[in-house]
Formats: structure tokens, sequence, C-alpha cells
């Protein structure tokens, strides 16, 4: 995935390639993290992209507690 120019607008059939290439990846398994510093973006801009196209995101993934004594 090529990096984009930083701060600059991503329209029209720019932004449906880049969501598509988002979107295969994220399926894939990369993170929104992983995303954004591949394409050299931020978090909320990949999330936001990915929402807009309709991808059914995974949950948070984090530490678990045990509840075990």
């Amino acid at each position: 995935m090529s990096e984009l120019k930083k701060g600059a607008r991503i329209t029209g059939t720019a932004r449906d390639a880049l969501a598509g290439e988002l979107q295969k990846k994220y399926l894939k398994g990369a993170s929104i993290r992983a995303l954004a510093e591949a394409t050299g973006r931020s978090y909320g801009f990949v999330h936001r992209v990915l929402s807009e196209y309709g991808v059914q995101l995974r949950s948070r993934g984090g530490a678990t507690r045990s509840t075990k004594k």
C-alpha cells in the first residue's frame, strides 16, 4: 500500500480504491493501527473510511481479565 500525501484530501475514485485496499487488508487481519501506519493516515481516518464503506469492525482486542481465583 502506498503512503499517501499527509493531509491531502482523498475523494472520488481515489477514496473508493483506498477503501477497497483497506477493507481487503483489514478483513485479512490487519489492525486499523497497522493500516494507518502503512498509509501515513490517522487511526481515525482509517476507522472512518472502513465504517463509511460498511466494513464490520472487530471488537477491541486488549487484555482480558481472568475471573479465576
